[in-house]
């Protein structure tokens, strides 16, 4: 007895257009911005291949020709922190973020809208408090007491700039996120709770 096999056919060209297009509508990103962001994480996320390609190139000048470098530990380490940064607002674009949702996952949509536009309210308010703070630290890192421009400095031999430089990082992924955390508000507040897309 011989068992038929069936090679699958091809989907017409407007059928995957038409499944393209529905995967493309349910992109978690909510607004134009999220779609920018999640476009630069995605360039951001060269930066690890970069470090490990630092790496090791240090691991092979260190141990093959005893050459040690000093700049690349705070090149690696610069770098990561950038990425690192960077994932808060990338997270936030595409709704990725860790979260709890025994009780979200329990309760009707007209009381879920209610609980979307309080979580999008604690996180604007979240992110403009740490938006301050990282304001603050940038602001000690980048000017002297008598307030002339000034970059602090790692204190190695080396000695580059990349305390400051990361903590203005830190204050950019901070202010994006407020922005986004805005926006995301804006559309939460304008959305009607209790009515769901069929």
């Amino acid at each position: 007895m011989s068992q038929q096999q069936h090679d699958p056919k091809p989907l017409p060209e407007q059928e995957l257009a038409d499944i393209v297009e529905h995967v493309e509508d349910v992109s978690p990103e909510r607004n134009g911005l999220d779609r920018l962001v999640s476009r630069g994480a995605r360039g951001a996320a060269w930066m690890i291949l970069l470090a490990m390609a630092i790496s090791v190139v240090e691991v092979f000048l260190r141990y093959g020709f005893n050459s040690p470098t000093s700049w690349v530990h705070e090149s690696v380490v610069f770098l990561i922190a950038i990425s690192f940064a960077l994932g808060g607002p990338a997270a936030m674009a595409r709704n990725s973020h860790i979260r709890v949702k025994v009780l979200y996952d329990n309760v009707g949509p007209r009381l879920r809208g209610w609980m979307d536009r309080f979580n999008d309210l604690v996180t604007l308010g979240f992110c403009l408090a740490m938006s301050y703070a990282a304001f603050t630290m940038f602001w000690t890192a980048s000017h002297s007491p008598l307030g002339e421009w000034r970059l602090e400095r790692s204190g190695t031999s080396w000695n580059p700039p990349f305390p400051a430089l990361v903590k203005g990082m830190i204050l950019f992924a901070l202010a994006l996120m407020t922005l986004q955390a805005l926006l995301h508000l804006i559309q939460s507040l304008r959305a009607r709770p209790g009515r769901e897309v069929r």
